[in-house]
């Protein structure tokens, strides 16, 4: 039989600075006067969020402005792409560095390395650059798990549980990075604006084997939902990249869970259990909405999403990191048992895996 991949453990680390109230104040100076502010106000105190963090300080000008400290966003003066890949090459290494280290594993033995980012390029690659920080075999086997978005971590584990299964000895490194806050755009488009209000820094390290420790993984499965295709989009502009969420994306997701539900295939995202079949979910923590949506389409008691929205109230969304830093504090805090681990990203997809908390 084909060797079982194992998540054994998983570190996480965030930039210093909290700036989640920050852009509340510095949306509200940009919408100072128009009808829109109260709107935002409004839907900013719904989001669920407490804390998100940034590389990037953010003061309080004399004038009472709040901005950065560095001055990297200046209304009418952000930003160009390529500034902002300067500064993800500047500031990736180190923070995924600060993850990988906090697994305290045994790096001399890691055979092969596999990196999520959909917020930065760079040349030599992130990959490469980490390969010679963290001291590991310049042989390592290393794949880029490029650009893919919030679900790229499931992606990525996938990866890591096909080369175990082929390779029992193989030791995998997952590591999933994300500086969002590189990406925010100068608007007064309030659906665009609340779409960065969710967004935060963060990356999160894993060691993948056949060890039987933490959680083994199985059942990865994925589906797109139907006519959806525009309703999530990352596009690479001239200042930064541009996100585009609908506000009809938790309403999909809703009918998608509840029509799986009603399916109840073997081939679906409930494997053809019923949600009581999981005493854990692992759910990607894109939002309030998101979770709502999850949570009412498949009909989830209130407290089973806990895990997911304690990671949204405290880092926001950060894109394919985010459901690590859910399966993280499963490791750490929940009993054994079946679980199920969803995320959602552009297309609209849905990628799916089931596990058992050891």
């Amino acid at each position: 039989m084909p060797a079982t991949a194992h998540v054994n453990r998983i570190s996480t680390a965030v930039p210093p600075h909290d700036v989640h109230q920050a852009f509340e104040t510095f949306v509200g100076s940009l919408l100072d006067g128009r009808r829109e502010a109260a709107l935002f106000r409004r839907m900013a105190g719904r989001s669920g969020i407490a804390r998100r963090f940034s590389s990037f300080e953010p003061v309080t000008n004399p004038d009472g402005f709040m901005a950065d400290r560095e001055g990297f966003y200046a209304p009418g003066g952000f930003p160009s792409t390529s500034r902002r890949m300067q500064r993800y090459a500047q500031v990736a290494p180190a923070l995924a560095e600060q993850a990988v280290r906090g697994l305290e594993a045994d790096l001399s033995r890691v055979t092969h390395l596999v990196l999520a980012s959909c917020t930065g390029f760079m040349a030599p690659g992130l990959d490469q650059v980490l390969v010679r920080r963290l001291g590991l075999d310049p042989g390592v086997e290393r794949t880029v798990v490029g650009y893919m978005g919030c679900y790229a971590a499931v992606n990525s584990l996938r990866l890591a549980h096909h080369i175990v299964r082929s390779e029992p000895d193989a030791r995998v490194l997952v590591i999933t990075i994300e500086l969002c806050t590189l990406h925010f755009q100068d608007t007064l488009d309030v659906e665009k604006l609340l779409s960065m209000l969710l967004f935060g820094d963060g990356c999160a390290a894993a060691l993948v084997t056949a060890d039987a420790e933490g959680a083994a993984l199985h059942e990865f499965l994925s589906f797109a939902i139907p006519e959806s295709d525009g309703l999530i989009t990352w596009d690479i502009g001239d200042t930064g990249f541009d996100m585009h969420l609908s506000g009809h994306v938790p309403q999909r997701i809703q009918k998608a869970m509840a029509d799986e539900l009603s399916r109840n295939a073997a081939d679906g995202v409930l494997r053809g259990r019923q949600p009581e079949a999981f005493d854990i979910f692992a759910v990607h923590a894109g939002g309030k909405a998101i979770l709502d949506a999850v949570e009412t389409g498949l009909g989830l008691a209130a407290d089973r999403l806990d895990w997911s929205r304690g990671v949204l109230r405290d880092f926001g969304n950060m894109s394919s990191a985010t459901l690590m830093f859910v399966l993280q504090r499963i490791l750490a805090g929940a009993a054994p048992g079946r679980g199920l681990a969803m995320a959602f990203g552009p297309g609209l997809a849905c990628e799916t895996f089931s596990f058992t908390k050891l």
